[in-house]
């Protein structure tokens, strides 16, 4: 027996498909990997004063308001563009509609601009690698993409014989789904962080969610090792973007302490037969409706305190959207601990739950722009189909179980 579940006997076909695609998966990201590093991080040897120059500045790209941290002003002359970077201070105090820059040419023909004529080493290194950086940005994202996706090639080729065919289809078409729309739709820089970094976290938390969904509806013990990755990647989503604190203070004090106590919990309601399974139960009728109140008092409380506070981030850029996102947020972390609970208690009631938040996610997800993330709820909601009838069928041919009791 399997410590993910009923072992499956490896198909040679389809190992060798999988060994092919590995091979190109890997092939193709260290390629990408090599020009992107190569090029950004290459140092500058000679470079050569050009002159000055007049740029003017394009207003059309600037949209900030107070509570933007970074405000990037974009000049422009022909096809050469010049980025300078101002507080929200310095940019309201800003009235100049052009600026004189000094160009500098690297050994490649870069062409680089300052707000100086004098211009240290560290300066120009630094300049010419935001430049670069720039200009790479689509083979970073590339890269980082195709990583996340030969991570999760290597990980049904390895663990391939504890899952099932269907299962094996599901997580890398939701992989490969994530991807695509990860290089299509590159996320922009936010809070000083690079757009790059932002949409590895994104990534990474599709894989670890999706993976550790998959392994809930096995109803192995394990999905809670994983889940202490998920946990950890989010906390760090919400403080590089600044915002959904009420999930990222959730997720803190109470999905990484019943992570935990979860996984001893389960561990001592192995199912007689199949001691890799764990087994599940159900919740009576009121017991549904106390959960439901509680759920809307904690929405209505949580959300009227966050869309109090005064918290600046350049993410979103409307107060009005704000204050929705945070009473989205109270409502999804309230769902969310009435499914770690659930999830704790083996109750299939924790599908309805993840029902739930995949939608309320969602809706976050469009409004804040994060398409990427509407890949993982696209998973959500059909590995919880998949697991509601998996743990249902269970529950039926189990109901004279002595073990159906919440510890």
């Amino acid at each position: 027996m399997s410590k993910l579940g009923k072992y499956v006997e490896p198909n040679k076909k389809v190992k060798r498909i999988e060994e092919i695609v590995l091979i190109l998966l890997l092939a193709v990201t260290t390629i990408a990997g090599f020009i992107s590093v190569s090029n950004i991080y290459k140092s500058v040897k000679d470079t050569k004063y050009v002159g000055e120059i007049t740029m003017k500045r394009d207003t059309s790209q600037e949209d900030y308001d107070e509570d933007c941290k970074v405000c990037d002003v974009y000049y422009v002359k022909g096809k050469d563009t010049y980025i300078k970077r101002y507080t929200y201070e310095e940019y309201v105090k800003l009235k100049e509609k052009s600026i004189t820059a000094f160009t500098y040419e690297v050994q490649d023909g870069t062409k680089l601009f300052f707000d100086k004529k004098e211009v240290s080493k560290e300066e120009m290194q630094a300049a010419y690698k935001e430049v670069k950086a720039d200009q790479m940005a689509s083979v970073s994202n590339f890269a980082i993409s195709t990583v996340i996706l030969l991570i999760s090639v290597l990980v049904m080729y390895l663990f391939g014989s504890f899952f099932t065919t269907y299962e094996k289809c599901w997580f890398l078409s939701i992989m490969t789904l994530a991807t695509v729309v990860g290089i299509l739709l590159p996320e922009e820089s936010a809070n000083g962080v690079n757009g790059i970094v932002i949409m590895f976290l994104y990534l990474l938390d599709t894989f670890l969610n999706i993976l550790c969904e998959l392994l809930i509806s096995k109803q192995s013990r394990y999905n809670f090792l994983v889940s202490i990755a998920v946990e950890i990647t989010e906390i760090l989503i919400c403080i590089v973007l600044m915002y959904r604190f009420a999930t990222m203070v959730t997720t803190l004090f109470f999905w990484l302490p019943i992570d935990i106590l979860s996984f001893i919990n389960w561990t001592k309601h192995k199912d007689e037969q199949e001691d890799e399974l764990t087994v599940v139960r159900r919740l009576k009728g009121y017991q549904e409706v106390l959960i439901i109140i509680a759920i809307l008092v904690w929405t209505v409380v949580v959300g009227y305190f966050l869309s109090g506070l005064d918290i600046q981030t350049d993410f979103i850029k409307s107060q009005s959207i704000e204050t929705a996102i945070a009473y989205l947020d109270a409502c999804a972390s309230a769902v969310g601990v009435a499914n770690g609970l659930f999830i704790f208690f083996r109750l299939r009631e924790q599908w309805i739950a993840w029902y739930i938040c995949a939608i309320l996610e969602s809706i976050i997800n469009v409004i804040s722009g994060q398409y990427v993330l509407l890949v993982l709820k696209l998973g959500y909601i059909t590995n919880t189909t998949y697991g509601y009838i998996k743990w249902s069928k269970y529950i039926k041919t189990h109901k004279e179980d002595k073990k159906l009791t919440l510890f």
